[in-house]
């Protein structure tokens, strides 16, 4: 099996905030667009597809449920200070501030316009942990 992308698709109220906050402040572009639906892309990261809730596309069970209980979570390999204050300078609320785990992760949160939550990771090198 090879697998030629990967895809997340978030079910969400409002497909154009979300759509604007990505392509906004974490650089993706718009591959298409129509009334609840949006196909985002990034080079370098997941490709994003947002649904807007209560779409005939889904199945009926799966038509009112909202992206809940998922992080999509980007690494950075370094500049995750300057990457926070980037955000909270363009006015993104982080929900999360940085902070560093005992295991060597440092990392922040922001909370797209639909609840969505987007984590920003970077890990210390073996030098920097101890």
């Amino acid at each position: 099996m090879q697998f030629t992308a990967s895809t997340v698709s978030l079910t969400v109220d409002d497909v154009t905030a979300s759509q604007k906050f990505f392509t906004t402040h974490l650089g993706y572009n718009t591959r298409q667009a129509v009334d609840g639906f949006a196909s985002l892309s990034r080079e370098d990261a997941v490709d994003i597809v947002l649904l807007a809730r209560g779409t005939e596309v889904l199945p009926p069970e799966q038509r009112d449920q909202r992206a809940a209980g998922l992080i999509l979570a980007y690494t950075l390999t370094s500049g995750l200070e300057e990457q926070e204050k980037l955000l909270r300078d363009a006015g993104v609320p982080i929900t999360m501030p940085l902070r560093q785990e005992p295991w060597g992760e440092r990392l922040f949160q922001v909370t797209d316009p639909n609840n969505v939550i987007v984590q920003f990771v970077e890990w210390a090198t073996a030098a920097e942990h101890h």
